[in-house]
């Protein structure tokens, strides 16, 4: 039987009570992340934030990673002033996942980042974001949904993408929450999925390299945490050398 990849998936800093504990600062992760994981055949394993210099060592240990959703962004990792309306108060998280994205990619170990993931990997190959996106786009789409409910648009994979592979039909309809977007792209990604107004809604790499801005997690399908799990596998496959 072939064992099951082990996923890590990156956490946060926050404080949290529980039972006898009012407000212990806590590494927190919502259930839907792990339980994802678990559904498509992997085992999932938390990574709280750590000294960056440990990612590389952190990321051999694993066949997958998963950048999971969150605050927003620090804009000075992109060289800009915060929007008024920008929440980056993740420091720790902000170095730790930067370092976790690039141990990634230097490595070729598949890797899904979601939502503030997408972000944060289009930002640390070099792009940009738009930092409140009904400022560019209005409020047509719910892109953020209610103050405690996701939000349901649909989006459009770009054919000829690895995207597209995966979500064959024309338009998904996934759910979302996020106020934020990418603006300028990074250096090496492709743009594999648009919005109905234009916003840049999944980007994507070399090898199994992918960003959605949705929540994949909160939602029924499970094609794109399958592929990540089938590309660990794949990475994990002996090498056949013909007989001479």
């Amino acid at each position: 039987m072939t064992s099951r990849p082990v996923i890590g998936i990156s956490t946060f800093l926050t404080n949290a009570g529980w039972g006898r504990w009012d407000a212990m600062r806590s590494v927190l992760l919502p259930e839907r992340y792990p339980a994802l994981v678990q559904e498509v055949g992997g085992i999932a394993v938390m990574l709280p934030p750590d000294a960056p210099e440990h990612a590389a060592d952190a990321v051999a240990r694993l066949d997958g990673l998963v950048i999971a959703g969150g605050e927003d962004v620090a804009p000075a990792l992109y060289g800009e002033p915060a929007h008024p309306l920008t929440v980056a108060n993740a420091p720790e998280r902000d170095l730790w996942e930067a370092a976790l994205i690039r141990a990634a990619l230097a490595s070729g170990t598949p890797l899904l980042g979601i939502c503030r993931g997408m972000q944060l990997l289009n930002v640390v190959c070099g792009g940009s974001l738009i930092q409140h996106l009904p400022d560019v786009v209005g409020d047509g789409l719910s892109h953020l949904g209610a103050p405690t409910e996701y939000g349901r648009h649909a989006v459009h994979p770009v054919p000829g993408t690895l995207l597209a592979d995966l979500l064959p039909e024309p338009s998904v309809t996934v759910p979302t929450y996020h106020h934020q977007a990418v603006a300028r792209l990074g250096k090496g990604l492709t743009v594999c999925a648009h919005a109905a107004d234009g916003t840049i809604e999944a980007v994507e790499g070399a090898g199994f390299t992918l960003g959605v801005q949705w929540h994949p997690e909160q939602g029924e399908d499970l094609r794109v945490a399958r592929a990540l799990v089938h590309a660990t596998r794949l990475l994990r496959a002996p090498v056949r050398v013909p007989a001479v």
